[in-house]
């Protein structure tokens, strides 16, 4: 029974492209930029668990308008791509890590504008928004380009892997923490005690980062205006492009809406924090298996079992919004999401090899994509603030449910080997 049991665990590992644990070979060892920069992510990880979990929170306990959430992060991801272009600009006439720096620092500062504004947030929360988008966008155009260049194709879905497993490892403790302090602060000062520590992290994330070398290169040409030519020709990219507009399309509701579940269905900001470090460690949990055992050629296998797993979990909120059916869907959520985001980023980071000036396009690459991306959050999210202004209304789960159903669309969006 043993035997059968092990062999029938081995044979379904190998139909979904999983490889047995075997010792690393040196290509997929990480480097030592590698390692910096993980430490790095997991600094502002960190300060993000505690800030950003609970940003969109606060902004509900003050305001108790859906709405507010949505225009707020509406703003937030209209305004990330062209700061991605403006960060890409810097990238390539002066260094990556210079947009990585300077998107490091605007965040510590927009949090510490946080803490002084207190709950006047609310009432200047788009002036808020923009400064946090302006913030964002540098920091992951630096971020996403550094990624690329610390891995190569040999070892970069194991470093991807790795960087969610000590992404969301520096998140374990950030949420607990931020819960707990809320819970026992009177009225709405736990949040600014949180928003404080995450600006101190983000400090110590900055400093860091000079650790990582600036690199010199004659490159400084900026080619965004012909990305429009290179999609024309290379319909695989163009694809893998759209991929991430459907992928947009759930995670622009997914980055705030959880919380804001959570919360109206245990009433307390600590639970929804010490939920979160559950959660996140179910995804640790997948990130390691992905690390260990996900090989590049099985994409489409992948996204086609993260699809179902969200699928299943938001159908379970069709039946009714409650704590059950939320942590259902969570659970399910944290464990497929992390294997289609991974699945897709290395993929992407592989066809950008494929084009034109042998990497060079790098940059280019990084800012369409998150144009594509922030397009379909801003559209889910209208969407979402148009049909269901509350969180009473039907619509909501619908809504979720659709967007969750719709990538399935991502299994025809991307190829494992190149158009003939």
């Amino acid at each position: 029974m043993g035997k059968t049991s092990t062999s029938m665990s081995t044979g379904l590992m190998s139909k979904w492209g999983f490889a047995k644990r075997e010792p690393l070979p040196p290509e997929r060892r990480l480097s030592k930029d590698a390692v910096t920069a993980l430490i790095i992510h997991s600094c502002f990880q960190f300060g993000a668990s505690m800030s950003g979990l609970f940003l969109n929170l606060y902004l509900w306990r003050l305001t108790q308008d859906l709405t507010v959430n949505g225009i707020y992060n509406i703003v937030v991801f209209l305004l990330t791509p062209p700061t991605f272009a403006l960060g890409g600009w810097l990238a390539k006439r002066r260094d990556r890590m210079v947009t990585y720096r300077l998107g490091i620092v605007l965040i510590a500062l927009f949090y510490l504008m946080v803490v002084i504004a207190q709950e006047q947030v609310a009432q200047f929360y788009i002036a808020f928004a923009i400064f946090n988008g302006i913030a964002a966008g540098l920091y992951w155009t630096g971020y996403l380009v550094i990624q690329y260049d610390v891995s190569t194709d040999a070892n970069r879905i194991r470093f991807l892997a790795i960087n969610m497993v000590v992404f969301n490892s520096a998140g374990l403790a950030g949420p607990a923490l931020a819960g707990f302090i809320i819970q026992r602060s009177e009225g709405l000062q736990g949040y600014i005690v949180i928003f404080m520590l995450a600006f101190i992290m983000f400090v110590i994330a900055a400093i860091v980062s000079f650790r990582i070398p600036m690199v010199r290169s004659h490159h400084k040409a900026y080619y965004l205006k012909f990305m429009g030519l290179v999609m024309s020709k290379n319909r695989r990219w163009l694809k893998a492009l759209y991929s991430f507009f459907v992928l947009g399309l759930f995670q622009g509701i997914m980055l705030f809406l959880p919380n804001i579940m959570l919360f109206q269905t245990v009433g307390r900001e600590d639970w929804v924090g010490y939920l979160g470090v559950f959660f996140s460690s179910l995804t640790v949990a997948t990130g390691y298996v992905i690390s260990r055992l996900a090989q590049k050629e099985h994409v489409r296998k992948y996204v086609m079992l993260s699809t179902t797993g969200v699928v299943i979990g938001s159908a379970l909120l069709l039946i009714r919004m409650e704590f059950w059916s939320v942590a259902a869907f969570m659970i399910l959520f944290s464990i497929c999401n992390p294997l289609a985001i991974n699945t897709l980023t290395s993929y992407y980071y592989r066809l950008i090899g494929t084009l034109p000036l042998k990497g060079q396009l790098r940059v280019e690459s990084v800012v369409m994509r998150e144009l594509f991306l922030n397009i379909g959050r801003v559209v889910s999210i209208t969407l979402l603030i148009w049909l269901a202004a509350d969180l009473e209304s039907v619509w909501m789960p619908i809504v979720l449910f659709a967007m969750a159903t719709l990538q399935y669309a991502l299994v025809l969006l991307i190829r494992e080997k190149q158009e003939a």
